[in-house]
């Protein structure tokens, strides 16, 4: 279901205004947060989808890694953790023992817990997670914090849509589609802790809904506009190569439908750069909201860790952009105007 169709079905859910709900469907962020008491608020996702890669334990665990972003983006710390399954008939059980086999060890090494789970038959594997996690709520992190004068920080880079269409095309070489399994199954704990450590005011995970499609929903949640550098952008090894060759997954025409004219893109960007943007992203990384002496130390911290983080763009008043929430330049002065591949 695309972001227009899903956008229009929520729509219609009745929102809850119970006090101890503290993030739920209003603001489009990644899991729902509930306070348990003055000290703990427990948070709730579920995420799961098809396969993208061949190998069944890489599945898991890229599957995997992309539910507990959810609560890692959040700020909070995983705790259990169930499996969800679909799987056909037709298929052998030792796929489906690789692919929990692949889910149960990246959720041991988030430092939570997998207790059950359920499975259903179905014509396309599908697999992912129910994930809880806990917070202090003065650490909840939503997406709803940005402020006027914050950078944009990007902790993983862009491109795994394309990648993996190259993938199946056959196109990308082996180091590349490596390089881009690695990103996917990589947990965003790092990159949350240290957003916790340096007082992020706002943070999603970069999804399904492109670097535009979340920027764009954190933007509209905090009441701000924000301008991206294209040319800090990082990138998988072979994005631009394979984006230039067409192999841009349909998601990304969808995104690029949906946001409309609420973006404004550089006239100087190719087709293929547009269309990199608006590139739905499997299990990608956290855009930060954050003041410009914390983005400094987070991409510090995080390249010591081996962590590849860039600052990507600002925040700006909503009247500085007037119609358009996001823009898009080649370069913009939140960096040096250097390409960070």
């Amino acid at each position: 279901m695309g972001p227009q169709a899903l956008s229009q079905v929520l729509r219609h859910i009745p929102v809850s205004h119970d006090p101890r709900l503290l993030v739920g469907l209003n603001t489009s962020d990644d899991a729902a947060v509930y306070q348990l008491n003055d000290g703990q608020a427990l948070i709730q996702t579920v995420d799961f989808f098809t396969p993208m890669v061949d190998d069944p334990y890489l599945y898991g665990q890229i599957a995997a890694a992309n539910a507990l972003s959810d609560i890692y983006a959040m700020g909070g710390k995983p705790l259990l953790a169930l499996n969800i399954v679909c799987f056909p008939d037709c298929l052998p059980h030792t796929v489906l023992e690789e692919i929990i086999r692949g889910g149960a060890e990246k959720v041991s090494e988030a430092g939570a817990i997998i207790a059950g789970g359920h499975t259903v038959r179905d014509a396309e594997p599908k697999y992912g997670l129910s994930v809880t996690g806990l917070a202090r709520p003065e650490q909840i992190t939503a997406n709803a914090g940005a402020m006027a004068g914050d950078l944009l920080v990007l902790t993983k880079p862009l491109g795994t849509g394309i990648i993996i269409n190259g993938v199946k095309a056959q196109l990308v070489s082996a180091r590349a589609a490596d390089e881009a399994a690695r990103t996917m199954a990589a947990l965003n704990r790092l990159a949350s802790e240290a957003m916790l450590r340096h007082g992020a005011g706002a943070c999603t995970d970069i999804t399904g809904f492109g670097l535009l499609g979340h920027a764009l929903e954190m933007a509209e949640a905090s009441g701000v506009a924000m301008e991206i550098d294209f040319a800090s952008l990082p990138l998988l090894p072979e994005t631009m190569e394979m984006a230039r060759l067409g192999l841009i997954p349909a998601g990304a025409y969808n995104n690029r439908e949906y946001l409309g004219d609420l973006v404004k893109l550089d006239e100087g960007l190719k087709p293929e750069e547009q269309m990199l943007l608006f590139d739905p992203q499997t299990s990608g990384g956290l855009l930060l909201s954050i003041a410009a002496s914390g983005a400094a130390k987070v991409v510090d911290e995080l390249a010591e860790q081996g962590v590849r983080a860039a600052v990507i763009g600002r925040v700006l008043g909503r009247e500085a952009t007037g119609r358009q929430v996001l823009k898009v330049k080649r370069y913009c002065s939140a960096s040096s105007g250097t390409p960070n591949r």
